[in-house]
């Protein structure tokens, strides 16, 4: 993945969430395929709007059983949230296809960190991957309180000279 985005605080919580990131718009980023990867492999993802990505979470240090969302209302079990600490530090995100490259692809709307190793490629079917009458547990609650898609970005806007670093 060639993203935008070198350090944590800089990727919004989510990929649709950009409020507080520094540009307040959906990031477009590249899918660099490796050397000699087939063309043959991916060029019929031409025409999907959109691709689920299966990726390593590459800077997770370990996990804990439960943790802090940052939405707020106490600890949770990691495994009812979306935090990049977890037992298989897979992640998986629903990204926009903008292009299919010789060699690549272009995307919009991520939460990647750059360099982040992408496991995996599969086509958004709407049909099957779309459930928007699904309940969503303890996040019902949290949309209840504070409205829907309340999800924070970063704090505050960062620009590239502040002192904050992921090392």
């Amino acid at each position: 993945m060639r993203s935008p985005y070198a350090r944590r605080i800089d990727a919004p919580h989510q990929p649709t969430v950009v409020a507080g990131t520094q540009t307040q718009a959906a990031a477009e980023a590249t899918i660099a395929f490796v050397a000699d990867f087939p063309a043959a492999a991916y060029c019929d993802l031409a025409g999907f709007e959109r691709i689920w990505l299966v990726f390593a979470f590459h800077r997770s240090e370990g996990w804990k059983a439960q943790v802090r969302p940052p939405r707020g209302g106490g600890k949770r079990s990691v495994l009812a949230t979306r935090s990049p600490h977890r037992p298989n530090a897979i992640g998986l995100s629903a990204v926009e296809l903008l292009a299919v490259e010789p060699g690549a692809l272009r995307v919009r709307g991520l939460d990647l960190l750059d360099g982040t190793p992408i496991l995996d490629i599969k086509p958004y079917v709407p049909y099957a991957d779309a459930f928007p009458q699904a309940r969503a547990g303890w996040i019902d609650a949290i949309d209840a309180a504070q409205g829907r898609h309340s999800a924070p970005g970063p704090r505050k806007p960062r620009t590239r000279g502040d002192a904050i670093s992921d090392s």
